[in-house]
């Protein structure tokens, strides 16, 4: 005989045991305690938020024998326990998507006029009710608006926007909500320490984050990672089951779009599928993960149900992006979901939705266009080809540091990232976050938001990249100095004074977190 689902075998046996829906759960409470049973129930909500399972508690708990309804369903009496079986011919579960006709409304509609067999009430659960015809609607209301006595319908629903209002408005209506991700991590803590299971608590939130707020979803997730019960699960074996990418990896893309590196972005994206991810379920981790961003940025970090590192990285790479950006992204990552079909490139997707999502850098002049070719007729004779005049040399690197000025930096500042591309490809999408800030004693200090930023620009190749254009750009020879400005543009241009004459000092201040002191005489 084959094994229980984990999903059956948890599925909630009291009201206490449904988790996320206590406002539900405490009104059934109170309408059983005070004897105040309505007729009809309508349950709306996402799937796997336990309609159906409330649905049959309740059933159970206007059968249950026992005589303190506080306690019912006590899940000791005969009923509660024929309902726990599956064999109360008093609970009648129909399937709405294969009786979608009027006629199997009209057999239901001439049955429920018997009493009902073992117990006070006939309960009806009509489960995905939005699946009947017009027709079927229609045959239904007059029972809903004038049911017998001993019957109770309960009809539940994952598209509450295509029942009628005529049936909404003849059922007492309840919306499920989606659980949060502490709360069906804490149930599948539960669940595996009754299994005898041992895994990460990561891997738990990671699954309770792939179940998108279904717990039935988390539930056969994690059934499906425990092949062998005696193992330990750690976060990467979970990661490699259900072919999701690495939290890191999904950070580190973002961090690649917000500093519009193409590259870097592109080679994650590919080592992630050669590891065995699938590219649509990064793709859904890029999208959520662009989602809490958005969230922490118009709204505040509290908004997002991650654990608190994860909240710390999410609001630091918020705050550099720009809104109009992480938009873009969002709409572009989205949409490659969306309309995902597959194919020979499964990655290509993702990687068109993260270049539409970079900034596009601008790109070099056209050639000039070449003269139309010189047609002979029989009434003129070749005219002599003049020769091109020589093209300018370029003007000589002064040596002169000082010729340089901050305004002349500034003004040639678009050229200089046109030089840049040049010399690095990358360098012109750092530079749209730098700013030239002063000129002192021979280096330019350039003014950087993020130290994400600083980082990348003081890199070897990168910093001599864009030297080289400041010497074709200026003709002067500058040395470059990077410095993190606070979110107001306000720096202290004495100590970026020091910090550009002393390359110790700013090494030891920029990178060892040290701070500059007066020295007492």
């Amino acid at each position: 005989m084959p094994a229980q689902a984990l999903y059956l075998k948890w599925r909630p046996r009291t009201f206490e045991d449904v988790i996320g829906q206590q406002h539900i759960t405490r009104t059934l409470r109170n309408a059983l305690r005070q004897e105040r049973i309505r007729h009809a129930y309508l349950f709306s909500g996402p799937r796997g938020t336990g309609k159906t399972s409330t649905a049959r508690l309740l059933a159970k708990a206007v059968n249950c024998a026992d005589p303190d309804p506080d306690r019912r369903p006590c899940n000791v009496c005969h009923f509660c326990q024929a309902v726990n079986e599956g064999r109360l011919m008093d609970l009648i579960e129909i399937d709405a998507a294969s009786h979608t006709g009027v006629d199997d409304v009209r057999d239901l509609r001439d049955k429920i006029g018997f009493a009902p067999s073992e117990g006070r009430y006939k309960v009806y659960i009509i489960d995905e009710v939005h699946r009947f015809s017009g027709a079927a609607f229609d045959a239904l209301l007059k029972t809903l608006e004038e049911p017998p006595p001993h019957a109770i319908f309960v009809l539940a629903t994952t598209e509450i926007a295509k029942v009628p209002a005529t049936i909404k408005s003849r059922c007492q209506q309840f919306e499920f909500r989606r659980v949060s991700l502490g709360e069906v991590a804490d149930l599948l803590q539960a669940i595996c320490a009754e299994e005898g299971v041992s895994i990460d608590r990561a891997a738990l939130e990671l699954i309770a984050r792939e179940g998108t707020g279904s717990v039935r979803d988390s539930i056969s997730l994690l059934d499906q990672l425990l092949a062998d019960p005696d193992a330990h699960i750690s976060l990467e074996e979970a990661e490699a089951i259900l072919g999701t990418a690495s939290g890191h990896n999904v950070v580190e893309l973002a961090d690649a779009l917000i500093a519009n590196d193409a590259a870097h972005g592109l080679d994650l994206i590919n080592a992630a599928v050669d590891g065995g991810t699938d590219p649509r379920q990064l793709g859904r981790q890029m999208v959520e993960h662009l989602r809490q961003m958005m969230l922490a940025k118009m709204g505040g970090s509290d908004l997002i149900d991650v654990s608190a590192e994860r909240r710390e990285i999410v609001g630091q790479q918020a705050e550099i992006i720009g809104r109009k950006a992480l938009l873009n992204a969002l709409r572009a990552f989205n949409s490659a979901i969306q309309e995902w079909q597959g194919g020979w490139q499964p990655q290509l997707p993702l990687e068109l939705a993260f270049l539409e999502s970079i900034r596009p850098v601008a790109e070099d002049d056209p050639p000039p266009t070449p003269p139309p070719p010189y047609v002979r007729t029989q009434d003129d004779l070749p005219r002599p080809i003049e020769p091109a005049p020589p093209a300018p040399a370029p003007p000589p690197i002064a040596s002169d540091v000082s010729s340089a000025r901050l305004a002349d930096v500034k003004a040639e500042w678009a050229k200089i990232q046109k030089i840049a591309r040049r010399h690095h490809p990358s360098l012109p999408a750092l530079l749209e976050h730098a700013s030239p800030r002063d000129i002192k004693a021979g280096r330019l200090v350039l003014g950087v938001q993020a130290g994400v930023f600083k980082q990348k620009l003081e890199a070897d190749d990168k910093r001599a990249a864009l030297e080289h254009a400041l010497a074709e750009a200026l003709g002067a020879e500058l040395k470059v100095s990077i410095v993190v400005i606070g979110p107001t543009g306000e720096h202290d241009e004495v100590r970026d004074d020091l910090l550009a004459q002393d390359d110790v000092l700013a090494f030891g201040v920029n990178e060892l977190g040290g701070e500059i002191s007066p020295l007492d005489e």
